[in-house]
């Protein structure tokens, strides 16, 4: 079983909104960085034009300098690359994706979010929504990322105004059907100076509800227990062993259990067999749920590669050649209708062509601005994909680890797309 007590979340926002510093507060008031850090911090800060020196005094430390270990981070002062941080309080334990809010780097924040289970997107009280605000939450909306945080940050320069939040929170509501978020938590911070961070702090006791560190640690992880079986052969195994298995094949489960004696399915194939053992390096195991890695020994020795995908025979996997995807365009090259792309889904890897383009999202809308020939860099649209080769991919609505992919060109290996499926072509099932 996943370790339901660890969180993965990412923030998110517009250039300056806070996030670095936002990171950089929870881990100096969770006491979560080590003596020389801060040590450290101290000293780049006085470099930097600040008081520097006395750690003791939080408020002389530029807490953003933290996360932003770039150069070219530091020198410009926004956060370019994706950096992970790690912290615990006595709930939980926290593994953070401190992602770009630059339109340009939209593509980091991509990879970012892809793992969380929890994205907080800052917003400043002063500036108000931003379009890369909206994008953002699109864009983790789009990933299945069910829980959402919008911290309205930087409240000490709006005077801590009840007004100005209420005005911000009611914009966020109305948009709330639109982005399709199914959970939605909008709270009051400053982040440089600590208030509903992790201390309540004594400007803004008009609000009511729970820190931005309570959200974290009472957050609750989606499981799969109740999902059909999805595993992606990584690897075939041959040991060799005399008195050994023939065969073992290896990989990660996505969704769902696996039990000795369960009937599975092998996509795309379509042959039928029993589970035999579920081997680790521990050792042997009656079963094993997402998202362990295990070798899975099968009772018949069937013609499987890296690539197929074992499932439960009562929850197979529909096999296609067309699917409708949601993505997100994260190269500089826009997209050519005319050439083929690696689609690349865990392990499988299938030639496809873009066969329409249903519509372009106008991000400060969050409307469909109808048909179009190309998307560019940044842009989320949907797209009808073709294929000769079996598509292994369920909806990513319902399948999370299977249901989304990301799209390469053959000729330099780019990622040039992030996708998600939004339903398969009935009529391209094999």
């Amino acid at each position: 079983m996943a370790d339901r007590s660890v969180l993965r979340f990412s923030t998110a926002g517009s250039v300056d909104d806070g996030k670095s510093t936002l990171i950089g507060r929870l881990l100096f008031d969770a006491k979560s960085i080590l003596e020389d850090q801060l040590s450290n911090l101290a000293r780049v800060t006085a470099r930097r034009g600040g008081v520097g020196g006395n750690t003791d005094s939080d408020m002389e430390l530029d807490l953003a300098l933290l996360t932003d270990g770039l150069i070219a981070e530091r020198e410009q002062g926004i956060t370019i690359d994706v950096a992970y941080r790690y912290f615990s309080t006595p709930e939980r334990k926290f593994i953070i994706a401190d992602t770009p809010g630059h339109e340009q780097y939209t593509r980091n924040m991509v990879t970012g979010a892809s793992t969380a289970d929890l994205t907080i997107i800052l917003v400043d009280a002063k500036k108000g929504l931003s379009t890369q605000s909206l994008r953002h939450a699109l864009v983790a909306s789009l990933l299945g990322i069910r829980h959402i945080v919008v911290a309205i940050n930087k409240m000490d320069l709006v005077d801590w105004s009840l007004e100005r939040f209420s005005e911000i929170r009611g914009h966020l509501e109305a948009l709330r059907g639109r982005l399709q978020l199914p959970e939605l938590h909008v709270l009051p911070l400053s982040a440089l100076l600590g208030d509903m961070v992790v201390s309540r702090g004594a400007h803004l006791d008009w609000y009511k509800g729970p820190t931005l560190l309570e959200i974290l640690e009472a957050a609750g992880l989606d499981g799969d227990d109740g999902e059909a079986l999805r595993f992606p052969v990584q690897l075939v195994s041959r040991p060799g062993i005399p008195g050994a298995y023939a065969r073992g094949y290896m990989g990660r489960i996505e969704a769902g259990k696996v039990a000795r004696g369960d009937r599975v399915v092998v996509e795309p194939g379509g042959l039928v067999t029993r589970v035999r053992d579920i081997l680790t390096f521990e050792g042997s195991l009656t079963d094993a749920s997402a998202p362990q890695s295990v070798t899975l020994i099968l009772e018949d020795e069937l013609d499987v590669s890296r690539g197929d995908l074992i499932a439960h025979e009562h929850a197979r996997q529909r096999v296609a050649h067309q699917c409708t995807a949601m993505v997100c365009w994260m190269d500089r090259e826009a997209l050519d209708p005319n050439r083929k792309y690696l689609l690349q889904q865990n392990s499988r890897v299938a030639k496809v062509r873009v066969s329409s383009i249903d519509y372009v999202l106008d991000i400060a809308s969050l409307a469909p601005e109808g048909r179009s020939t190309t998307l560019q860099m940044n842009d989320i649209g949907q797209v009808v994909l073709q294929s000769r080769e079996a598509l292994l991919l369920d909806d990513y609505a319902s399948h999370r680890g299977t249901g989304g992919f990301i799209l390469i060109d053959e000729t330099n290996n780019h990622t040039v797309a992030a996708g998600m499926v939004v339903s398969r072509d009935p009529e391209h099932v094999a």
